[in-house]
């Protein structure tokens, strides 16, 4: 007897090239996976900053009383909100006060800050245990805690007749102290002794071992921890409204705008701070990949 040969069904054979893509689809999705949630994250955080960028060329529509207040919406294009980011009342002022506390607090939290964490790091003293413990408990307090703290030592120590720069300064530099201090630690304990070893076999006593060799390294931690910290004292609110007496930084003039007419020059100045910190971050990376390109 004759056998017949059966071919399979025509469905199988249209089926199988779409599994194969289904298999396909599912290895590459595994395969980044971890890339598309990192996108996902970084569109999210930047939507907020672009919608910012966005505003800053608006032209809001006039209110009842005659100003300008920004509503959220974009209603036409200008480039009025650039040339007269001083138009309103207040805003430059607040603005230049702000930077003077951030670069005085800055400076301060950041030299004391890495004193400290080489104190911390490299000697061995009574107390040490528990000074790293007490170095967590400013980052860990609320901000509505230290700022009410604040202000009744200072009304305790009668500095509440004075509250103003001095005061805000004070403040900023108690919590910027402890993340810098963290992370130049963090810097410090994955630095290699040996290269400072090695520098004092080559005869190089110990301020030319640290300027050239131990500061060199561990200063990437400590720009890393002034720019930290010049970003939580530029936008901080909660510790400054307790502790600001009269004084208007740039957080107080915002909440101080939204019970009001809210200018769109307020954008503007966000999209050069945002841009500014962008140049920064960005120039630091260069310098460290170049510097690590021309030791390798």
């Amino acid at each position: 007897m004759a056998t017949v040969l059966k071919s399979p069904p025509s469905a199988d054979r249209d089926q199988r090239p779409v599994e194969a893509r289904r298999r396909s689809f599912a290895r590459w999705f595994s395969d980044h996976m971890v890339l598309l949630i990192g996108i996902l994250v970084l569109v999210y955080m930047f939507v907020p900053i672009g919608y910012i960028f966005a505003l800053s060329f608006n032209q809001p529509s006039a209110s009842a009383t005659g100003h300008t207040s920004a509503t959220g919406q974009f209603e036409s294009f200008t480039w009025g909100n650039w040339t007269s980011i001083c138009d309103p009342e207040g805003l430059c002022d607040s603005v230049k006060l702000s930077l003077e506390v951030s670069i005085t607090a800055t400076v301060i939290a950041t030299v004391l800050g890495t004193l400290m964490a080489f104190a911390l790091v490299r000697h061995s003293f009574r107390g040490r245990a528990a000074s790293n413990l007490l170095i967590f408990l400013p980052m860990a307090t609320p901000e509505v805690v230290m700022g009410s703290s604040l202000l009744a030592m200072f009304v305790a120590t009668g500095f509440d007749s004075v509250l103003g720069f001095i005061t805000i300064v004070i403040a900023h530099v108690l919590f910027c102290l402890s993340f810098v201090v963290v992370t130049v630690k963090a810097r410090l304990a994955g630095m290699d002794s040996r290269l400072e070893q090695a520098a004092m076999d080559l005869y190089a006593n110990e301020w030319q071992t640290f300027r050239l060799i131990t500061l060199p390294l561990a200063m990437p931690g400590i720009v890393a921890a002034a720019l930290l910290s010049f970003s939580l004292s530029f936008d901080d609110f909660i510790v400054t409204n307790f502790t600001a007496g009269q004084s208007v930084t740039f957080p107080l003039y915002i909440y101080g705008a939204k019970l009001k007419d809210f200018p769109a020059q307020l954008f503007v100045v966000g999209t050069i701070m945002f841009l500014i910190s962008f140049v920064f971050v960005t120039a630091g990376e260069v310098w460290r990949r170049r510097r690590t390109r021309a030791w390798s």
